[in-house]
């Protein structure tokens, strides 16, 4: 189907605006043939994965799935506890294997597979431990689905996502980090909870690390249309910096909040990542803060990078990043974020 002349100008000059709005990827590659039988595969079969497989089964948006873990038995329990669910979800092929010929052919390969942090375990070496781990990981993947998107799920995931990169040899579109999506969605859920209203109304996006140095775009925030900042100051209300800083912090420490009542994360994080795979899979082209090479971006030019920035998602990967005014003070902040990461990843050695 031809795009019409409207779908991407405005006026009667033919205003290109897709060029104006997103900063396309360089170096992508080519989308796949299409392929209407989708196949997807997740790698790592504890609380998170299982969360991603079940709420993309309920989506009906795989006509395969392959699970992969290193446990064989409870990687067999998995798959005939949703195999038995047949009968009340969408007909689809489930297979699993601790052999990762069962990939074979996918389009999208959801990694969430990664090491526990022992007591007293430094971060530099868990990192090791996970990079270790990720070498048994991703070759194997990029060997059985060259064609595949690589989506990286597993912590610290702005450093595996570049080491699922290089290890891969992908092109940076398509190796994607899940990033601060589900950070942006309680920082929505947070607004939305302060101003009462639906949390799909609120426009909001973290950026930069998913972790510490995360920044939270304060100045491109709205509601229902209405930038909410320069609302307030139009109409004279006086907000404290510190409440938008305890939201924000809130935010960040939200995950460890539920880590601690229930010792894990899954469900918020499932239908995270199911969200990217939808609209990856099916072509939505819809907007979301997740983990991509950084560089060229917003002023990050000293190395390469990835960290979270509003990205257009497609059959494709990453199709762009969109132009987010930032103020002086949030690109500097996600400068240091980059920074930050840098500083890791140089410790790796990869």
């Amino acid at each position: 189907m031809h795009q019409s002349s409207s779908a991407s100008s405005l006026g009667p000059g033919g205003l290109d605006l897709t060029q104006a709005f997103f900063k396309p990827i360089k170096s992508s590659s080519q989308p796949p043939p299409s392929n209407r039988h989708t196949k997807v595969s997740v790698i790592g079969v504890g609380n998170v994965g299982m969360a991603i497989a079940q709420t993309i089964l309920t989506q009906d948006l795989v006509d395969e799935l392959a699970l992969v873990d290193a446990k064989p038995d409870k990687l067999q329990g998995e798959m005939l506890d949703l195999q038995h669910a047949a009968a009340f979800l969408p007909r689809t092929k489930i297979q699993a294997s601790v052999d990762y010929n069962v990939t074979a052919g996918s389009d999208l390969c959801i990694v969430t597979a990664g090491a526990r942090q022992n007591p007293g375990e430094s971060r530099l070496n868990l990192l090791q431990r996970n990079l270790a781990m990720y070498k048994t990981i991703i070759p194997p993947l990029a060997k059985h689905s060259p064609d595949a998107i690589l989506l990286i799920v597993s912590n610290p995931v702005d450093v595996l996502t570049y080491v699922a990169w290089k290890l891969s040899g992908f092109p940076s579109n398509r190796v994607i980090g899940s990033g601060t999506n589900l950070d942006s969605s309680r920082f929505r859920f947070l607004i939305a909870d302060h101003l009462d209203v639906n949390a799909q109304d609120v426009q909001a996006y973290i950026v930069g690390e998913h972790g510490d140095s995360s920044v939270a775009l304060w100045s491109s925030i709205s509601v229902g249309g209405v930038p909410v900042l320069s609302f307030l100051e139009r109409q004279q209300i006086v907000y404290e910096k510190e409440t938008l800083e305890k939201i924000h912090k809130e935010v960040v420490e939200s995950a460890y909040q539920v880590i601690n009542l229930k010792g894990y994360t899954s469900w918020a994080i499932g239908y995270s990542v199911a969200s990217l795979a939808r609209d990856i899979l099916r072509n939505q082209r819809r907007i979301h803060p997740v983990s991509v090479l950084a560089k060229g971006f917003y002023g990050i030019d000293f190395g390469e990078v990835f960290l979270s920035l509003p990205a257009q998602l497609g059959r494709n990967g990453v199709l762009g990043v969109t132009n987010v005014h930032l103020t002086d003070e949030e690109a500097q902040q996600l400068r240091d974020s980059a920074k930050t990461i840098l500083e890791v990843q140089g410790q790796l050695g990869v």
